[in-house]
C-alpha cells in the first residue's frame, strides 16, 4: 500500500508540473487560443509537463508581464526577445524556420504614393511590435529619409489584425505588418481589398525562449517536443517547422535595437 502512495504520488507531481507559455497576441486572444491549444495539448502529452497558453489583451500588456517574468517560456517578436534576455536572462532555444519580414499594407495606395503622401492615419499594433512598427519605421527612414510620424498620424491598434482590419474599413491609409500575419489573416475580404506596398528587410523570426527558473531538464523535454510536433498541429500557426536557435543569433536584433536607441 505505502509502494502504491508512493508511486501515486510520483506520478501525480510529475504531471502537476506548470509551465506557462506566454504568446504575443498578434491576433485577438480568442483567436490565439483557437489555434495554440492544440499546440499546448500537444506538447503537454509528449513532455509529461503541463504545458498553458497565456497571451494578453494587447502588445503592451504582453510586455508588462514578459518583463516582469510571468511566463515560464515565451513566444515573442525578437525585440521583445533581447529586452527580455537583458531584464531576466531569457535563453532563445526555438524559432519557425523562415525568417521574419515587415509590410506595409494599404487598400488605395502604392508604393509611390506610401513616400509621397502627406496626412492620413497610418496604423501599427504597437509601439514595441519589431517586425510590424520598428522596422518599418526604421528602414523607411535610413533608407528613404521618410519619417512616418512627421508624415501621418500614428496610431496603435494593438494587434496585426486589428492593423489589417482598420486599414481596410479606411481607418488608416497605411498599416504595418509581417508576412505571416498578413498571409494568416482569417477576414477574407478585408485581405483581399488590402494591397503590399513595401516589404523589409528579413531578421531572424520570433523566438521561443525560456526563463532561467525553468530547469534544464525541462527546457530539453519541451524543445524536442516542439522540434517534433506533427506539422498539422502547427499549421494553424502558419509556421511549417520549428528549429533550434540560440541567443546569439538575436545580436542583429540587438545592434538595431541600440541604433534606435531603445535598448
Amino acid at each position: 500500500m505505502k509502494i502504491f502512495l508512493l508511486v501515486f504520488l510520483l506520478f501525480c507531481s510529475v504531471y502537476a508540473k506548470e509551465l506557462i507559455l506566454g504568446v504575443v497576441p498578434q491576433q485577438s486572444p480568442l483567436v490565439l487560443h483557437q489555434k495554440w491549444k492544440p499546440v499546448v495539448e500537444e506538447l503537454s502529452k509528449m513532455t509529461g509537463l503541463k504545458i498553458v497558453f497565456k497571451t494578453e489583451a494587447s502588445i503592451p500588456l504582453f510586455e508588462k508581464a514578459l518583463y516582469s517574468g510571468q511566463y515560464d517560456l515565451a513566444y515573442m517578436n525578437p525585440y521583445h526577445f533581447v529586452i527580455a534576455n537583458k531584464k531576466l536572462g531569457l535563453q532563445a532555444a526555438l524559432r519557425a524556420d523562415k525568417m521574419i519580414q515587415g509590410v506595409v499594407v494599404s487598400k488605395n495606395l502604392n508604393r509611390s504614393e506610401l513616400f509621397e503622401a502627406q496626412g492620413g492615419r497610418f496604423l501599427f499594433p504597437a509601439p514595441k511590435a519589431f517586425a510590424a512598427t520598428l522596422l518599418v519605421k526604421y528602414e523607411l527612414k535610413k533608407k528613404y529619409k521618410i519619417d512616418l510620424e512627421q508624415k501621418f498620424k500614428v496610431l496603435y491598434v494593438n494587434s496585426h489584425d486589428s492593423v489589417y482590419k482598420g486599414v481596410a474599413r479606411g481607418i488608416g491609409v497605411f498599416g504595418g505588418g509581417i508576412v505571416r500575419t498578413f498571409n494568416n489573416l482569417s477576414d477574407s475580404r478585408a485581405k483581399q481589398s488590402l494591397s503590399i506596398v513595401y516589404r523589409t528587410d528579413t531578421y531572424p523570426s520570433h523566438p521561443i525562449g525560456f526563463h532561467p527558473k525553468v530547469s534544464l531538464e525541462d527546457q530539453k523535454k519541451v524543445q524536442e517536443a516542439f522540434l517534433k510536433i506533427p506539422n498539422n498541429i502547427i499549421e494553424p500557426l502558419n509556421i511549417k517547422k520549428f528549429i533550434t536557435t540560440s541567443t546569439s543569433e538575436y545580436d542583429i536584433v540587438k545592434d538595431l535595437a541600440l541604433e534606435l536607441g531603445i535598448y
